[in-house]
């Protein structure tokens, strides 16, 4: 890859003496001095690599956006840190990261470095840890430790997020007084249910200066991935660490108050509304998690809304991250005989549910004539983001209903968002979005009709079909349950929607068998849905 003249011309400006330095390897998803063994040198003792590699794009079409905040966040550390005094050696390969290390190790001497979050790049490296070229001290990032894992759950899975969250509340002391959590509950997520109907008004999305090192990421990209996915907007780039503490103080100020009971609303007029977009950063440490959930719990903001944003940092967060690493990545599952992906470093593919079906067109942009799937993937294909619950309850919602397969979602997942990296993506669509692993991690699949989307959010005003009447979404939500009820049956959870499915009927549930498959049918096809096309009425 070519680094660009700019960002070259102020790093050799700011160059140090490299001799006599002790060298860290700083990957893309670490770029900070505050953890780490780069936080226990002195700046005139220190000695920074950092590899720009041309051979992770190349292994799947990341969104560009994505790909420019990765390039931009790390040239803007590599002048941080010249600036600082440290010395900085910043390659740029084609090659793997582990080529590239290798060569540095040789010349400079064994590196250390943190052991990488991401188990792809720790697999790329493995080589070199092997070799003594690499040595791995423990990652700092994270809130909580494999012993808090353990400690909250049973010996044997399932596990359950809401054990792993109260054990680290209690450890921790975060949103707790005397032993107890504040407000008397763990969670109140109850509290945190309403649609949005325009008050109160959401903040609008921060733009960043554009320095010349951003212009020049975002034109490099534009160039040498034309052919990847998405929108590129340099002024929508927190690169420099000033960015990041501006995005941070914004969402304190204007997101985190109302975040809480707006927390799953979903919205054309204000697509992030109350989310604090910080969740690129946090991945690739710009802003430290332990730092974040200890601002939310020390300010102002209604419980609530504290006690929702901590849930998603200290527990979503950090149990993605351990189910991920006690399942090798899904490739070792409790029960499965997993051996051959292990073997070969397949991607792993669970699917429960035996969904096969490929991902229709409309995930890329084709319009499916479901309102709701062509917004939210308009605001994918445009910024790399959107939040979670249009994640969850319109993206793997559709896609689990009409049996994509979970494998193939994710990969989407991976490379359309920008936070998505793979310890925290596959658990997140493998494992809660579609079901794919069963109850491993999650107690039930999250589907829903057009129902639960009417009521928590606008989409449906805009859209040609009708969700108290014609929308197909209804028809995949009673054929999916129909088509899966074998494999729910024993699911407690399940067993008053299994039981509403029976209710409807022999010539209702042929109704929307009949329906789902002409949806499937035409959205396979990237054809768009059309009420005037629908073959029944779902009654």
């Amino acid at each position: 890859m070519s680094e660009g003249g700019a960002f070259r011309r102020e790093l050799s400006r700011r160059a140090s003496d490299p001799a006599g330095r002790t060298w860290v390897y700083v990957s893309y998803d670490q770029l900070t001095d505050e953890i780490g063994p780069l936080s226990r040198l002195d700046p005139s003792d220190a000695g920074v690599v950092l590899v720009e590699s041309a051979w992770k794009p190349a292994r799947r079409p990341y969104h560009k956006q994505k790909l420019a905040l990765i390039l931009a966040n790390q040239r803007h550390f590599a002048l941080e840190q010249a600036a600082r005094g440290v010395a900085v050696r910043y390659r740029a390969t084609r090659s793997p990261y582990s080529v590239a290390l290798r060569e540095e190790a040789r010349e400079m001497g064994p590196l250390s470095l943190m052991e990488p979050a991401e188990r792809e790049l720790r697999a790329d490296l493995a080589s070199l840890v092997a070799d003594s070229l690499l040595t791995v001290e423990p990652h700092e990032g994270w809130i909580t430790s494999s012993e808090d894992f353990e400690a909250s759950q049973k010996p044997h899975p399932p596990w359950r997020m809401d054990a792993f969250y109260r054990h680290v509340r209690r450890e921790t002391g975060l949103l707790m007084a005397d032993g107890r959590p504040e407000g008397g509950k763990y969670s109140h997520d109850v509290e945190n249910r309403r649609p949005w109907r325009g008050e109160p008004e959401a903040p609008e999305a921060l733009q960043f200066p554009v320095d010349p090192v951003k212009a020049e990421v975002a034109e490099f990209v534009e160039s040498r991935f034309a052919s990847h996915p998405g929108s590129l907007r340099p002024a929508a780039l927190p690169a420099t660490r000033s960015d990041a503490e501006m995005l941070w103080a914004r969402a304190l100020r204007e997101c985190l108050p109302w975040f809480g009971p707006f927390e799953d609303a979903m919205s054309l007029q204000a697509r992030d509304l109350f989310h604090t977009r910080i969740s690129f950063l946090l991945h690739v440490h710009r802003l430290l998690p332990r730092r974040v959930v200890a601002d939310v719990a020390a300010s102002n903001a209604p419980l609530a809304s504290r006690e929702g944003f901590v849930r998603q940092v200290l527990g979503w967060r950090e149990f993605m991250r351990h189910v991920h690493v006690r399942t090798d990545g899904f490739r070792d599952l409790p029960g499965s005989d997993s051996a051959d992906d292990r073997a070969t470093d397949a991607p792993a593919a669970p699917s429960v549910l035996r969904a096969e079906e490929p991902l229709p067109p409309a995930f890329w942009g084709t319009t499916s004539g479901l309102h709701c799937l062509d917004s939210v993937v308009c605001s994918v294909l445009e910024t790399g983001y959107s939040h979670h619950i249009t994640r969850l309850m319109v993206l793997s919602n559709l896609a689990t209903l009409i049996a994509v397969s979970p494998r193939e979602l994710t990969d989407w997942f991976w490379v359309m968002y920008t936070d998505a990296f793979d310890w925290v993506v596959e658990p997140n669509v493998l494992g809660m979005g579609t079901f794919g692993a069963g109850d491993l991690m999650t107690t039930k699949p999250y589907v829903s009709g057009a129902a639960y989307i009417n009521r928590m959010s606008d989409y449906c005003s805009g859209c040609a079909f009708d969700p108290r009447d014609d929308c197909p979404i209804t028809s995949f939500y009673w054929a999916f349950l129909e088509r899966n009820e074998d494999r729910l049956r024993d699911n407690p959870r399940m067993h008053l929607p299994l039981a509403s499915m029976r209710k409807r009927g022999e010539d209702q549930r042929k109704k929307d068998r009949v329906v789902t498959e002409w949806a499937k049918a035409e959205l396979q096809g990237g054809r768009r849905l059309r009420p005037a096309d629908r073959p029944v009425s779902s009654g």
